[in-house]
Formats: structure tokens, C-alpha cells, sequence
């Protein structure tokens, strides 16, 4: 009965349950049976108008959308330039991911930055390279730069030439041929393999000598590099001068002039280039008898050696001025050479001040290309890494805490290369053993700033000065619980860079090292082929003067079966050489390999 109903529980309005019933409909899907036979309503009319132009609007975004997909398929999708372009590839020698763990946790704590804080590199990854060798699945530094020089695998040991012994024409040379202007900056001696395989071609990475004598000129191309900046003036001295390291008479420093090089060797000599603004073309610029110290041990002897981004700077301002009235730019290679002796020498305070280095470098050459008004692109990355580094150190049988401590590589003030050197400075005055002991407390306390230490890591540098170097970095390794796996490469896959990702986007992702040579010659686009056919003609039959007036090939000569660094295949072949144990460790260390 109406009776029983509440008071206010009138009957819905018929409105009101016709918008009901359209909700419901909304959301199940099913029709309201709505009246439609009423007169037409102003909301009747006014749904039929949003209708309408709900039905117009869509079809003008599909109009649009259209157009616009028709108009960017007409366009080139090819990121690659056109017109005068400017390359500067940088190698990081040595430096897989874990070097730039290692050198942004340093820099944070060094300069109390927040754990958000980047490197300058950090900010351009664009991708991995792997970098096996075609004799081994860890490649060494000729094998690598082969790929990026060449753009082709060779076996570890190989200077720009391809397995079956036979030079491959490099991109720097082909640059050459094309009309660009070309230089080479490193921190190691100039004849060391990565610049070695962009301007020479021998069998076996060794022959430093006979590369010094074609970086100037003396091979089929002639004269192919506009300006070499870095070390290994030994190379280029005769055997009969004091500093040395040839194994014959010839005066490299000589030729170069006679083939028109301008030459320097010291920082008050590169402080006369004024920047860059006073540099004649061809240069010639080594710094250092043999590599440029450690940037821990240099920044401390400035007047001296100039530094990698001073040298990067005047290269780029010179090669910049160079070519502005030409229609060709420049390649420049660029090389952190000694972030990788730092591996070898399983140092982590050298490494963390050798990427910082390159790092300052990367900043600088930024710099340039945001400045310059020609075209250019920085694209940078490793040939290997080197250590087997992890910021992590198993130092007792217990399970170890997560920890790892930047602050012992900040108390460093030296490299355990210089206490080595010094240490066996020394020696030679033949002291006692009482003066050695408190000769190298002074150095752990003053050169590595370690107060902790025991007797018994003094005297392991006493009864075995001949590995003192990897004694003085293992002191600083444990404190920080830095691990390393060798004093030799890993297999790890490192780092690619560029200063921008759109141009370098063949090179985003992961890529065979090959790719990333590859990328130099078509961004160049310069004939790697026609050089390579050059080199081979022109080489046949053409002869080079050895030690003790002997003759030999002009790519030096070929290795006979194991003699080459790594050179017999072993890519997936086990010796059954797990029992080895112990390192034998010569004067040095075969740093670069």
C-alpha cells in the first residue's frame, strides 16, 4: 500500500530513470529500449550535436595523422651528415664499466658530492662494444684498434694488418686521401699500439721502431698524419744517444724533418704553440723519453708534461684553424692510453686519476663542438678492459660485509709506478738493509698515505723488490677492498660514447668493435678499400733496413708460430693450464698488451 511507503519515497521521475537506465546501458552494453515516439527535446538535440562533432573531430586527427606520416616518410631517416664534418673518436684504453664505478664513488667522496652526481662521460652512453680479437676471446690493444682502424679482426699482436698477413687500410689514412687533415694525442708512447694502428702497419706489435720510422712517413703512403702529440721519444732517437731505445743508429727526429715535420719535446716548447693559435703543420710533439707519468704523479709536475685535455685542446684549436677555409674537416684520435697500465699494474689510485683524465679531456672536447661552427661528432669508447677491476675484494674466509672504501685512494698522493721507480733508484746506491726499511716506511706513509701497515709489508718489499710495483698497489687494493682477477684484459664488454646519440645511432645498442670502425669510415665517407688496395701494391717486393744491417719486409717481419703475443688461436681450446700458479714479473710490466 502507498500507506506503507517512507514519507519522501516518491516514484523516480521518468527523467530521471531514463538517465539511469542509460548509465546501466554504458556499462553493460545492452539498449535502454528508450521512447523515442515524445516530442524531440532540447537534450535530444544537444547529444546529437556532440555527436557530431565528437564523429567530425576524429576524423580530422585521422586526416592529420596521416598527413604527418606522409610527410616525415618523404624525408631521409639517415642520420648521417653532409656537407665539411669534423671526427673526433676517443679511445679509453683499458676501461670497462667498473672504472667508472670506481671513479664516480671517488669523486663523490672526494669532492662530498651526492651519490646522484655524474661523471661528464656518464652523461653519453649510447651502447656496448664486445671486443674479442680473431685469435682469442680477450683481445689486446693492436687487435683492438685494428677493429676500430681497419674495421677488421685481426689476431693480438697486429698493427693494421688482417690475419693472413696483409696490410688494411685505416681510416686515418683514407681521411689523409680524402682531403681531411689528421692527428693522433696520447699519454704513452706514440708508437704504442692504438695510435700505431691508425698510421703504420707491422706484424708484430713490438717492432716500436719501425712504427716510429712510418708514422713520419717512411712506408708506401708517405706522410699521413698532420700532427702526433704523446711520448716515446726513445723511439726516435739513435741507439747512439743517451735516452734511447733503438736498436740501430737511424735518427727518427731527423727524418721527420727532412719529410717536413715541425718538432717539440718539451712543455716549454708546447706552452710556444700559444694554444694551438702558434702550431705549424706537420706536428711533431713528444713529451716524454718513454710514456707520459701517471696523471697522479704529473699533476704535480705540470711544468714538465703538458696534461691530455692541454694537448686535446691544442690539437682541436689547431686542426680547427687549420681547415676553416677547407672543405674537408679533420679526424682526430684521442687516446687515455695509461688508464690501462693502471690495470695492468692493479692500481686503482693511477686509474681513478687516469679516467678522471680522460674525462676532463671528453669535457673539453665537448666543449669544442658545442663551439665550433663546422659539423662534428665525438664518438668514444675502449678497446678492452684491463684488470678483471671490481669495486668489490673477498679478504678473508669469513663472509664479507658489502663494503668498498674510496678514502684510501684519496690518501695516495703517488702511483705505485713512481714508488717502484724510485725505490730502485735507491738501490743502486746499495744502502742497508735498516736505511731500506725506513726508506720505504717514509714511502707507504708519505707516497700512499697508509699509517696502518705491517712489518711484514715492509719486508716483502725488502725480499722482493723486483714486484715492488704490485706490492705498493696492492697495499692500497686491500685498504679499499679494490679486486682485480689478472694483471692482464678481461673479456668484458665495454662503453660506447658520443656527443650525440642521433648522429651515432648506428653505434646505439651492442656492437662487434669492428661496428664501431665501421662508423668512423662511413661518417668520414672515406675509401678504406682503395688505401688498402694502394698498401698492397705498392708494397710488394719493398724492403725495410732491420737491426744490424739486415733486411726485412716493410711491415717488419712475420711471427713465426707462438712467437706472437697471443697469437695462436685458442678461442675455445683449454690447455689444461689450471695448475699454473704465480706471475713471473720481469723489471716492468708488459703494459699496453
Amino acid at each position: 500500500m502507498a500507506g506503507d511507503r517512507p514519507l519522501l519515497s516518491g516514484r523516480p521521475s521518468s527523467e530521471h530513470s531514463r538517465d539511469l537506465a542509460e548509465e546501466d546501458a554504458l556499462l553493460t552494453g545492452q539498449h535502454t529500449h528508450r521512447d523515442y515516439s515524445g516530442p524531440r527535446t532540447w537534450k535530444f538535440w544537444r547529444e546529437v550535436g556532440l555527436f557530431v562533432w565528437a564523429l567530425v573531430a576524429t576524423i580530422l586527427v585521422i586526416i592529420l595523422a596521416v598527413v604527418y606520416q606522409s610527410s616525415t616518410a618523404s624525408k631521409p631517416t639517415d642520420p648521417s651528415p653532409s656537407g665539411k664534418r669534423n671526427l673526433i673518436f676517443m679511445v679509453s684504453d683499458g676501461m670497462g664499466p667498473t672504472s667508472l664505478s670506481l671513479t664516480r664513488s671517488y669523486m663523490q667522496f672526494k669532492n662530498g658530492a651526492p651519490f646522484s652526481e655524474q661523471l661528464v662521460i656518464d652523461q653519453h652512453m649510447i651502447g656496448q662494444s664486445r671486443t674479442r680479437s680473431a685469435s682469442s676471446l680477450i683481445t689486446d690493444s693492436a687487435a683492438g684498434a685494428t677493429a676500430f682502424s681497419c674495421a677488421q679482426k685481426s689476431y693480438n699482436g697486429a698493427i693494421s694488418v688482417t690475419p693472413d698477413h696483409q696490410p688494411c687500410g685505416t681510416v686515418l689514412e683514407a681521411a689523409k686521401k680524402a682531403g681531411y687533415m689528421t692527428g693522433l694525442v696520447v699519454t704513452t708512447r706514440i708508437t704504442d699500439a692504438t695510435p700505431a694502428c691508425f698510421a703504420a702497419h707491422v706484424n708484430m706489435r713490438m717492432e716500436e721502431d719501425r712504427i716510429a720510422e712510418q708514422m713520419v712517413g717512411d712506408y708506401p703512403l708517405g706522410r699521413v698524419v698532420d700532427l702526433m702529440f704523446g711520448g716515446g721519444r726513445c723511439h726516435f732517437l739513435p741507439n747512439s744517444t743517451e735516452d734511447s731505445c733503438r736498436g740501430d743508429s737511424k735518427d727518427i727526429v731527423d727524418l721527420a724533418k727532412k719529410n717536413g715535420f715541425n718538432y717539440i719535446s718539451d712543455r716549454k716548447a708546447f706552452d710556444g704553440l700559444k694554444g694551438g693559435s702558434a702550431l705549424k703543420f706537420p706536428m711533431l710533439g713528444l713529451f716524454a723519453e718513454t710514456d707520459i707519468p701517471y696523471e697522479i704523479d704529473r699533476r704535480n709536475e705540470n711544468d714538465i708534461y703538458p696534461s691530455l685535455h692541454e694537448m686535446a685542446e691544442v690539437a682541436l684549436k689547431a686542426l680547427s684553424e687549420a681547415t676553416k677555409d677547407s672543405d674537408k674537416g679533420f679526424f682526430l684520435m684521442i687516446e687515455g692510453s695509461r688508464i690501462d697500465h693502471a690495470g695492468h699494474h692493479n692500481d686503482p689510485a693511477a686509474q681513478v686519476h687516469e679516467v678522471l683524465a680522460y674525462d676532463k679531456a671528453m669535457t673539453s672536447v665537448l666543449s669544442f663542438l658545442e663551439k665550433d661552427s663546422t659539423q662534428g661528432l665525438m664518438v668514444s669508447t675502449s678497446d678492452h678492459e684491463t684488470g678483471g677491476l671490481a669495486t668489490a675484494r673477498q679478504l678473508h674466509a669469513t663472509y664479507p660485509e658489502y663494503v668498498w672504501y674510496p678514502g684510501p685512494l684519496a690518501n695516495a698522493s703517488h702511483s705505485a709506478e713512481r714508488l717502484h721507480q724510485e725505490y730502485n733508484k735507491y738501490l743502486l746506491n746499495n744502502p742497508s738493509e735498516t736505511d731500506t726499511t725506513s726508506f720505504l716506511e717514509s714511502a707507504i706513509e708519505k707516497g700512499l698515505g697508509i699509517h696502518d701497515y705491517k712489518k711484514e709489508d715492509v719486508q716483502a718489499l725488502i725480499d722482493s723488490p723486483e714486484i715492488a710495483l704490485y706490492t705498493f698497489a696492492d697495499l692500497v687494493s686491500r685498504r679499499s677492498q679494490t679486486g682485480w682477477s689478472t694483471h692482464g684484459h678481461s673479456a668484458a664488454d665495454v662503453n660506447i660514447y658520443s656527443s650525440d646519440p642521433k648522429q651515432a645511432a648506428p653505434l646505439v645498442g651492442n656492437h662487434e668493435n669492428t661496428e664501431v670502425g665501421a662508423f668512423l669510415r662511413d661518417y668520414l665517407e672515406v675509401d678504406v678499400e682503395a688505401v688498402t688496395k694502394e698498401l698492397r701494391e705498392k708494397g710488394v717486393g719493398l724492403m725495410a733496413s732491420g737491426p744490424n744491417g739486415t733486411s726485412m719486409g716493410w711491415m717488419g717481419n712475420v711471427p713465426e708460430d707462438g712467437e706472437r703475443l697471443d697469437g695462436q688461436t685458442h678461442i675455445a681450446s683449454y690447455g689444461g693450464d689450471n695448475k699454473k700458479r704465480g706471475l713471473v714479473h720481469g723489471r716492468g710490466c708488459a703494459c699496453g698488451h
